[in-house]
């Protein structure tokens, strides 16, 4: 059984993921060819299994970085092409940006924050549960 404010967070992180998602699709799509055994944007009922991107996060304990314990920003393109460095590297400050000027509205009780901790970027900040 997870904590009911876990349950929101998460719920909160899907709802604001699946809207950068969106915003990536529409400003890429057709850059890059679609990998030949993902479905087209649109198809699954779940943004994560369709489309170009899936844009997400992984907790993380933090041990040994800079910052500590968050969730660390993931993008998958779904693409057989090469991707250069330089591209991916624009594309996760891309999304750092969304995510910080959405942070607010998803989490408005929450002091939260996007860092660049390394070679990646993490939401960083109040993930408290409190009590029941």
């Amino acid at each position: 059984m997870m904590h009911h404010k876990q349950v929101e967070l998460e719920k909160n992180m899907k709802l604001m993921f699946d809207e950068i998602d969106d915003i990536m699709e529409d400003r890429y799509h057709e850059n890059w060819i679609l990998h030949p055994n993902r479905q087209k944007r649109g198809e699954c009922a779940n943004k994560e299994a369709d489309g170009l991107f899936n844009v997400g996060v992984s907790f993380s304990p933090g041990y040994g970085t800079t910052y500590g314990r968050g969730y660390v920003i993931d993008i998958s393109i779904s693409t057989l092409e090469h991707i250069p460095f330089n591209i991916k590297s624009q594309l996760y400050s891309e999304v750092a940006t969304l995510i910080t000027e959405r942070l607010p509205r998803f989490f408005p009780e929450r002091k939260l924050e996007v860092v660049k901790d390394g070679a990646v970027y993490k939401i960083i900040g109040d993930f408290s549960l409190g009590s029941l």
